[in-house]
């Protein structure tokens, strides 16, 4: 039997779907046992991948047994409930199902010819979000692997409109002799932010940097004279303390002035759809563009960004594409609307996420992860903590009374198995950063995360003393 018949083959029987299967189910059945970060001895294991390229095929069955048994010990529990790390989400049990049968579709989604059913979906999405955000009806959607992208879109975009409107541009004229736009950011703004002015040859000491209150936002009475050569970059939901930016009075500012404002709102953007969280967000509507994740609030599975934009026409022409093989229809064309020409399918799954969750699911899941975030942050402060931040969603920023302390607590939180968080620079004092961002967290997992800390306390005293 030769290589394609094996494969057709494995296609028929689909025993190798099945073993996929069971180890799937094995490890969803121990989430909630598992050590959140592995052990040394899980790690290690991770060398037995480290061989030379094999010179034949190797079994289907074989490859799949060695990723379970080396692989799978060697995951972050981020699907369970006391993953508190980087904003990671959990993923809706039917995203996951959805995404098993879409891999199974294996849509290329940069057209409508190459997969219809993912640009309806992302028609339909667009749609559903701007409704939960209460955006422009002109807003367009584009479909990317994350925030990072969702941010270089954007900003391709305002780049594009702003020297259109000073007379310039760029798509024919490049960057040699263009009038210098101004960008104005606060100190407190995001790593992919920065990232993408750097890709987007703007450079970090052609930013007015804008100092930040207490809690990260942006100080209003120091802004600048805007213009429409003007980019603002303003956040919702500071990475450390969770805060938003001023959305109403900064955008009314640059709106009279023609000026372009886009915020980052990775994981915040989606207090939009609670009922008591929305007025985090009050005003965003009236910037120019976002971007935001799926997998991170919504809690999609890997890999879900969205950038939005109500500007469509400044979209679809900086991320101009071209070329005499594609085909476009008079449907909507996922390629028009984000870098990428070859892209998978991500709509689908997150369709799957919104349709299953409805309005009321979100509103639900989100408000929750900002209620047991305040329920940490109170369990920590009543055993001795600072909690350096107002917990305004779902992030708790944790200190203790001496630098060394806190990096000693963390360590040991960290090595526990019981949950993980990460550390943080916050105001110039190193801190313990807790993201609630995932579906599977219950009331329970925040009293065991709780005592962690507690114990770790104890376990540090003994230390110093």
């Amino acid at each position: 039997m030769n290589l394609q018949e094996k494969m057709f083959e494995e296609l028929k029987t689909k025993e190798i779907f099945e073993q996929a299967r069971s180890y799937a189910f094995e490890y969803a059945g121990q989430i909630e046992k598992m050590r959140v970060f592995p052990t040394q001895e899980n790690l290690d294991q991770l060398k037995n991948f480290e061989e030379k390229m094999p010179e034949h095929p190797t079994a289907a069955n074989a490859v799949l047994e060695q990723l379970h048994r080396l692989g799978s010990p060697g995951t972050i529990a981020q699907t369970g409930g006391r993953y508190f790390g980087f904003v990671n989400g959990g993923a809706v049990p039917v995203a996951i199902a959805t995404k098993w049968l879409s891999d199974f579709w294996d849509q290329c989604g940069g057209l409508y010819v190459a997969s219809p059913i993912n640009a309806k979906l992302e028609s339909v999405c667009e749609t559903w979000l701007k409704e939960i955000f209460n955006l422009p009806k002109q807003t367009v959607a584009g479909f990317t692997s994350g925030t990072s992208m969702a941010n270089f879109c954007a900003l391709t975009a305002a780049r594009y409109r702003l020297l259109k409107n000073l007379g310039w541009d760029i798509n024919e004229e490049g960057f040699y002799g263009a009038p210098k736009l101004k960008i104005i950011a606060h100190k407190e703004v995001h790593a992919s932010i920065v990232k993408t002015l750097v890709l987007l040859g703007f450079a970090r000491k052609n930013v007015t940097w804008i100092d930040v209150d207490g809690q990260g936002r942006m100080l209003v009475d120091q802004l600048p004279e805007l213009d429409n050569g003007t980019l603002v970059l303003l956040q919702a939901g500071n990475v450390n303390s969770g805060s938003y930016d001023y959305f109403d009075a900064i955008c009314d500012k640059a709106n009279e002035a023609g000026a372009w404002v886009h915020i980052d709102g990775a994981f915040g953007l989606w207090a939009a759809a609670s009922k008591s969280l929305c007025h985090l967000t009050k005003g965003m509507e009236k910037a120019s563009s976002w971007a935001v994740d799926g997998h991170k609030t919504l809690n999609t599975p890997y890999d879900s960004g969205i950038v939005l934009c109500k500007d469509p026409d400044a979209l679809i022409t900086a991320l101009q594409t071209h070329g005499e093989y594609l085909i476009y229809t008079e449907k909507r064309e996922p390629i028009l609307y984000t870098t990428e020409m070859s892209k998978r399918g991500r709509a689908i799954e997150l369709w799957a996420t919104l349709k299953y969750l409805g309005k009321s699911g979100v509103d639900a899941m989100v408000t929750g992860f900002h209620e047991k975030a305040k329920l940490l942050a109170e369990q920590l402060k009543a055993s001795g903590y600072h909690i350096r931040n107002k917990v305004v969603f779902n992030q708790v920023v944790v200190a203790c009374d001496t630098e060394a302390e806190t990096k000693q607590i963390l360590e040991y939180v960290q090595q526990s198995g019981e949950c993980w968080c990460g550390g943080s620079t916050w105001n110039g004092e190193s801190v313990i950063r807790v993201s609630v961002c995932s579906w599977a967290t219950t009331d329970e997992d925040i009293e065991r995360t709780a005592r962690v800390f507690v114990a770790a306390r104890k376990i540090v005293g003994k230390m110093e003393t």
